[in-house]
């Protein structure tokens, strides 16, 4: 009887304890992501990175391997709006590797859902719906959880965005409306002003945008949904000529972009590039120019000092977690080394395993190297044929494969339009004047004059080849 009661009371307390570390975990996750996405939203990046490091600490604290997961997460969705793609891969690739062996699906969502993303910002529109959808997949086959509509709503939104880009734009509505119901931020109105502004009738987008508006106003708060609502009624207002209210709004956003661009870096070239047709259509030329410099030194050049300090940031968090894993590498090894110490075969075994390692690592290295190669061919093929199509997204792309080609050009004579800009792009990149002429649906003889312009204004001396001349510019 007394084994028995013994065995019974065992089991107890081991249900005990397992109940009461689920129970913690819970608390943990609810915590961290709740507050993680304050913080991103208020886009206070100081606050978001001392969050994630925190409690990296404490899921390694109390041997929490997923809690670990969700803290990589969260620095690589960061790092995807930083544009810092390569800092987000690594995030990714470590989150991956402790989630390959949970059994939390809800964990498992968050990091499709936000992977999910990642791809789309390098324009893998499938993979960004088929990570998407695995993230729909998990999470209904999840059980209730407090996290549960926070995911569904980020899952919707994202579904509708990537519908977007696919162009399905009757599912885009669906999924935005899907996304309405759990939100009440503003942040799908927006989005929905913003959908239908681009793509249906711009008189019915008033409602959305003027509900996304007040909602922020509201909500009194200079963070990412108010830089998205004033960004989008400066939009409104400049289609419909209301040139002071666009103003006004316009420079609202600016000045809540300078609060939150550590975490919302990607957003300031829209609000310049805005004020710059503004300032183009109030006849402006000066202010003009201003804004046409500050959004292609936004689109082209990333802050050095900031994205300094961001990879400062992110080396120092993932070195923390590589001294954490060679910690315990360290103990595991100690003790094999104490309990087999009389065989020297182990040594020579675990000597080769590391050389193998670092063969391991170099070929990585040589594959990553590779990859960035791949990815900057990729964007020029992307580029000619958008040229070819005489694409209005062409000289936006072009400017991402050769960023400082058009500041160059507008150093010789800020004078160029975009037309022009658009014409010495297509030279960049060699058309020939017969491929010039049937790409944008133009005689000939349109091109040889234009060519005659475009060496007056850029001054280029008429024994120089224009393409000659255009190869000498990065």
């Amino acid at each position: 009887m007394t084994r028995i009661f013994l065995a019974v009371l065992l089991i107890i307390l081991v249900s005990c304890h397992s109940h009461s570390k689920k129970e913690a975990e819970k608390k943990f996750d609810v915590s961290l992501l709740k507050q993680n996405e304050k913080f991103r939203v208020a886009g206070e990046y100081d606050s978001l990175i001392s969050l994630n490091k925190r409690y990296y600490k404490q899921a390694d604290k109390i041997n929490y391997a997923d809690g670990k997961a969700l803290c990589y997460i969260n620095l690589a969705e960061l790092n995807i709006s930083l544009e810092n793609f390569q800092k987000s891969q690594i995030l990714f690739d470590n989150a991956k590797e402790i989630l390959d062996q949970s059994e939390d699906n809800i964990h498992k969502a968050r990091f499709y859902n936000v992977y999910g993303r990642f791809n789309l910002e390098l324009r893998r529109v499938d993979k960004a719906f088929q990570y998407n959808n695995e993230a729909m997949a998990l999470i209904q086959k999840s059980g209730q959880s407090e996290l549960k509509n926070d995911l569904l709503f980020s899952i919707y939104f994202r579904q509708a965005i990537y519908f977007v880009q696919k162009k399905n734009y009757g599912k885009a509505l669906e999924f935005f409306h899907k996304a309405k119901k759990l939100d009440n931020t503003g942040l799908t109105d927006c989005a929905i002003g913003d959908y239908v502004y681009m793509h249906k009738n711009k008189d019915s987008a008033y409602k959305y945008v003027n509900t996304a508006y007040n909602k922020a106003n509201i909500r009194g708060k200079d963070d990412g949904i108010a830089l998205y609502a004033n960004t989008i009624m400066g939009e409104y207002f400049l289609t419909n000529a209301q040139y002071d209210k666009a103003e006004e709004t316009l420079k609202k956003a600016l000045k809540i972009n300078e609060k939150t661009k550590r975490i919302y870096a990607y957003y300031g070239k829209y609000i310049y590039n805005d004020l710059r047709v503004l300032y183009e259509r109030t006849g402006d030329k000066e202010k003009a120019y201003f804004y046409l410099k500050a959004y292609t030194d936004a689109y082209y050049k990333t802050n050095t000092s900031l994205l300094a300090t961001i990879n400062q940031d992110m080396e120092s968090f993932i070195m923390g977690a590589q001294q954490d894993a060679d910690h315990h590498k360290s103990k595991i090894y100690w003790i094999i080394f104490l309990s087999l110490a009389g065989l020297s075969l182990l040594g020579l075994y675990a000597w080769r395993i590391i050389r193998a390692l670092g063969k391991r690592k170099e070929v990585l290295t040589i594959e990553a190297e590779n990859l960035k190669i791949r990815i900057n061919d990729n964007k020029q093929e992307e580029v000619l044929e958008l040229g070819k199509k005489n694409d209005p997204e062409f000289l936006d792309r072009f400017k991402e494969v050769y960023p400082e080609f058009i500041d160059q050009l507008l150093t010789i004579n800020p004078g160029l339009e975009s037309s022009e800009l658009i014409f010495c792009a297509m030279l960049k990149l060699h058309f020939t004047s017969k491929e010039i002429a049937s790409y944008t649906l133009v005689q000939h003889r349109s091109v040889q004059q234009k060519k005659y312009r475009i060496r007056k204004k850029l001054n280029i001396p008429g024994e120089t080849d224009i393409y000659h001349f255009f190869d000498t510019l990065k």
